[in-house]
């Protein structure tokens, strides 16, 4: 039987945090599918086209093609459980940077348990190195031209600096 992990998120841009649970992720299951929620309310900075394309390119540059092979994109818009019991999914990945993540996790892990006890939420601890990095923090460099490279993957770097310049 594969086992199967559901991983959330905007991924708008997907960055080095990200990638470091992905990997996490890889380890534990056979299959990730990574799961970029929709909001019709909220402008992303990426459509879900370019994000698709950039979480793809990332995992080619920063992983084994087998493990590049392992990972699927798609898009929901309604509630994590579901998507997660329409996937298959054993287990929902959530990264941890901190305590406060730990508080609300834990919380939205009780939720999902209590509407699914079939799948299991998994926490995975960020990276020493990369448990500062949050999606919003590197949007808000980007727009203000500051150097990025180090919070995100190599095929993530350029276009978020094209999309982000105010003049784009």
């Amino acid at each position: 039987m594969t086992r199967i992990a559901l991983y959330p998120g905007s991924f708008d841009p997907v960055t080095n945090g990200h990638i470091d649970i992905l990997h996490q992720a890889l380890a534990l299951a056979d299959k990730v599918v990574v799961a970029i929620g929709i909001h019709p309310g909220k402008s992303p900075l990426f459509s879900f086209e370019e994000r698709v394309q950039l979480i793809h390119a990332s995992a080619r540059a920063e992983f084994s093609a087998d493990e590049a092979d392992r990972i699927e994109v798609i898009s929901f818009s309604n509630l994590v459980i579901d998507t997660a019991r329409e996937q298959r999914a054993a287990y929902l990945v959530r990264g941890l940077r901190d305590g406060t993540d730990l508080d609300y996790e834990m919380q939205m892990a009780g939720m999902n348990s209590t509407l699914e006890p079939e799948i299991r939420t998994v926490f995975l601890p960020a990276s020493p190195n990369v448990r500062h990095i949050t999606a919003t923090l590197v949007r808000q460099i980007a727009k203000m031209g500051g150097e990025i490279s180090a919070f995100v993957p190599n095929p993530v770097a350029e276009p978020l600096r094209s999309r982000a310049r105010p003049d784009s």
